[in-house]
């Protein structure tokens, strides 16, 4: 079949395209003819011919549009997926640094609540140990209950009370002053105590923070967040392409390629047979191989007659040698 074509296409079809150096027209054209023996319903063959040139290449401008767009869309579609997966490592470093840093603040508020419990513990026992001090100097004093010193004093039956009560009191006045109840009440008080967390103000402090920290809300937001595309960054201009890609018409059917100036038209009269042509062109001949034909039938008969008139003058020659030798 292709053969066939190949032929048809070299023996039938001329193509005619201007000349590049006498067009001044900005647009090419080309010009096509075929020539068909009668019955042969050539302007079909023809304006079916252009036809299907014109939609094999619609068809192929379509295929490579199509992969064009197809290639654009998958690399698109590829940049997307670098940015979900930068998204999701910037994610996860995010969370850890996030987990990473509670754990670190925990743990500072857990040494930090360790000391002041042991700090707190170390007051109690210096207290305790005040406490036993004082209790032995109020007994030996014989104070019993909280006393003044203007009160100690008046029972020593000193008169430079005044002097002493004056000079004591600028100063801090000495915890046995308390007496014995007192002072063993409060050391009872302190042997009986399990906890010494609520004396130090920031161990409550301590405690809230380390309550916060038992669950960090923005974890919690990274982690439960249902469409992770939104928090993209850059992705703006590439989503807007690959909707305008997507929405693209592919559709080359109402694609005009050509401009089809005259369509394929029966011809008035035939190219072939010239019948004028050929009656001149037979005249023309015959009357050349008339000529032709003479000329050969004439130089025929000169050499025949030549050759008698030389044969003849032989025949008169050996009989005049014949005669002269019989004398």
């Amino acid at each position: 079949m292709e053969q066939s074509f190949e032929e048809f296409n070299k023996n039938s079809i001329s193509l005619e395209v201007p000349d590049p150096k006498k067009t001044n027209t900005l647009s090419n054209y080309i010009r096509l003819e075929m020539t068909y023996p009668k019955g042969i319903d050539g302007v079909s063959i023809l304006n079916g011919f252009v036809e299907y040139a014109i939609n094999v290449e619609r068809q192929q401008i379509a295929a490579d549009l199509t992969v064009i767009v197809k290639n654009r869309l998958a690399e698109i579609e590829g940049k997307l997926n670098a940015a979900r997966s930068s998204y999701e490592m910037d994610k996860e470093a995010r969370i850890a640094k996030l987990a990473e840093k509670d754990v670190l603040r925990r743990a500072q508020l857990q040494d930090e609540l360790k000391a002041l419990r042991a700090q707190l513990k170390a007051v109690r026992s210096d207290r305790l140990a005040l406490l036993d001090e004082s209790i032995n100097i109020a007994k030996s004093l014989g104070i019993q209950k909280p006393s003044t010193l203007s009160s100690l004093g008046d029972k020593s039956g000193n008169r430079s009370s005044s002097i002493i009560r004056t000079e004591i009191n600028n100063q801090q006045v000495p915890l046995y002053f308390m007496g014995v109840e007192a002072l063993e009440a409060e050391r009872r008080t302190l042997l009986q105590r399990k906890s010494d967390d609520f004396t130090g103000a920031r161990i409550a402090q301590i405690a809230k923070d380390l309550q916060l920290l038992q669950s960090n809300r923005e974890i919690e937001l990274l982690n439960n967040r249902k469409n992770e595309d939104l928090f993209l960054s850059n992705v703006a201009p590439l989503r807007g392409e690959q909707a305008r890609l997507r929405s693209l018409n592919l559709d080359m059917a109402q694609l005009k390629l050509v401009v089809i100036d005259k369509l394929a038209l029966e011809p008035i009269k035939p190219i072939k047979p010239k019948k004028v042509l050929i009656l001149l062109s037979g005249l023309i001949l015959g009357g050349v191989l008339g000529v032709l034909i003479a000329l050969a039938r004439s130089i025929l008969l000169i050499r025949r007659n030549a050759a008698v008139d030389r044969a003849a003058h032989s025949q008169h020659a050996v009989i005049a040698e014949s005669a002269k030798s019989e004398r």
